[in-house]
């Protein structure tokens, strides 16, 4: 038996295995994949779940990844950087449909609308590969049930960076749930730091320069009115969380829900 049939047989009995259906690959640094739902697995829009595949030792490498679909969707989908030496991705970046790839049954997290007080508008602040928690929420009908706007915001590097959060916005006004109030509600602001782009900048540093407000034709952060969903870099994080309590704006938890919620279990 060859090495590659060994590994396809390992891969045949995976505890908590869900099966591959589809994998695109974004760019030589992003993809995302589809897999199977078990039909006893809830979860709620914008939360994550520990995936992973084999180990070399026969212990699994797992990690927190946010699942990119929407709670009602009969599959599962992902969206991971590569990391060519990195234990998981170097080795999930070559998945291909019909392989299986573990999926835990226990899904948690911040990024989820019960961690929120009510408000009129909601941002979501993502860099990289933390737009995946909002692809979900993009999609959720409770989100465009619970506020009158909604404005997505991710930076990254280079263009095509942006292209998987950029397709899913393009194809909300076709969702079947959510596409009209979408339409009139859904905001997609998207920048580069490198490669040059039509917006420019750190998206902090647009907020702190007030030309993300200035471009959208919306008044500055306000806890009475605004709600704010963070997820991306430690950089990000930590200067959101400084602008925004500079403001008066309180963090949010499942047990106390606030103004502003950040994913702490993984940065990109």
């Amino acid at each position: 038996m060859t090495s590659s049939q060994m590994a396809e047989n390992e891969l045949n009995v995976l505890p908590d295995g869900q099966t591959v259906l589809s994998v695109k690959h974004w760019d030589d640094r992003l993809f995302s994949f589809r897999v199977t739902r078990s039909d006893s697995f809830r979860f709620r829009s914008g939360e994550f779940v520990m995936i992973g595949l084999p180990g070399e030792n026969g212990k699994p490498l797992l990690r927190a990844y946010s699942i990119a679909s929407p709670f009602w969707d009969e599959e599962l989908e992902f969206y991971s950087i590569k990391v060519p030496d990195g234990p998981l991705t170097s080795k999930l970046q070559k998945i291909q449909p019909g392989d299986q790839v573990i999926v835990k049954s226990k899904p948690k997290g911040t990024l989820v609308i019960d961690a929120l007080l009510p408000g009129k508008r909601l941002w979501m602040i993502s860099t990289g590969t933390g737009v995946a928690p909002f692809a979900s929420l993009m999609r959720e009908p409770e989100t465009y049930e619970k506020f009158d706007q909604i404005i997505l915001t991710q930076t990254c590097r280079a263009n095509s960076e942006l292209e998987y959060g950029g397709a899913l916005a393009n194809n909300l006004p076709e969702d079947p749930l959510v596409g009209e109030e979408a339409a009139e509600k859904f905001i997609r602001y998207a920048t580069t730091t490198q490669e040059h782009s039509e917006k420019m900048g750190r998206i902090t540093d647009l907020i702190e320069s007030g030309e993300v407000f200035e471009h959208l034709g919306v008044q500055s952060f306000d806890p009475a009115v605004d709600r704010v969903m963070i997820c991306g870099s430690i950089g990000l994080n930590l200067d959101m969380k400084r602008i925004l309590e500079e403001k008066g704006f309180t963090e949010g938890a499942n047990s106390q829900p606030g103004e502003y919620v950040i994913e702490r279990a993984f940065v990109d």
